[in-house]
């Protein structure tokens, strides 16, 4: 059975419609990587399986449960958690303070304050330090420690490499092994291919609202991809 489940999902912003029937599925414990131009419909994909976007109820199932057009907490609670592009994180609270609003929902699991220090042994250096006087770098491990306390079955991460240096990402994608070892599926939304392919077991290119090329990463023609990103599909 998979853990999530898109089945002919639409989107809109008012009346502009953004996702055009949409089918991907994630495993438990499944690295899916979510590839395409800016404006091709990756961050409406995340906002509509995380309540943040109206989508048909049957449209989208996680473990088994219609849940579209739930609300954001609702999914939270039920296992869902996304970290956002650009990070949101707050800037009159210290890192240990952002990563404790992850585990309001109170949901059981291996993430702990602890298990979050472990991942990422700088952040309980800094865990007294304003989150947002951080470097970028280490501002994304605040942010993805804040999901992770939520103790999520499934986690989105948009874009968690922008604006970062090779070594910081490196870094940053190193944590992920570790992630799906606790127990957690990934999405990752990803601008670049070659990251992506590296960590993903699965692919989906998406293209101005649609799925255009989806398969196992491992076998993945980087001509086909490019071809599907950019438009040239044959």
């Amino acid at each position: 059975m998979n853990l999530l489940e898109t089945k002919n999902l639409t989107a809109f912003y008012g009346d502009f419609q953004a996702l055009f029937g949409i089918d991907i599925t994630v495993a438990a414990r499944e690295v899916i990587g979510l590839v395409g131009a800016n404006g091709a419909g990756k961050t409406t994909l995340l906002r509509s399986v995380t309540g943040l976007l109206s989508a048909p109820k049957t449209a989208i199932t996680f473990n088994n449960e219609p849940i579209g057009g739930a609300r954001a907490e609702t999914l939270v609670k039920k296992g869902i958690a996304m970290v956002p592009e650009g990070r949101k994180l707050f800037p009159s609270l210290s890192v240990e303070e952002n990563l404790k609003l992850g585990a309001t929902t109170k949901r059981e699991g291996a993430w702990t304050l602890q298990k979050v220090f472990d991942l990422f042994p700088i952040l309980e250096e800094r865990r007294q330090n304003p989150a947002t006087k951080l470097s970028g770098g280490q501002q994304q491990m605040v942010a993805i420690g804040r999901a992770l306390m939520s103790n999520p079955t499934l986690l989105l991460c948009d874009e968690i490499s922008l604006g970062l240096a090779p070594i910081v990402i490196a870094d940053v994608y190193r944590a992920l092994p570790a992630i799906r070892a606790a127990g957690t599926a990934i999405i990752v939304v990803e601008q670049d291919i070659s990251q992506t392919l590296r960590v993903a077991d699965r692919l989906y290119c998406l293209r101005e609202g649609r799925v255009v090329l989806e398969g196992p990463a491992a076998t993945m023609n980087r001509h086909a991809i490019a071809d599907a990103y950019f438009g040239a599909v044959h």
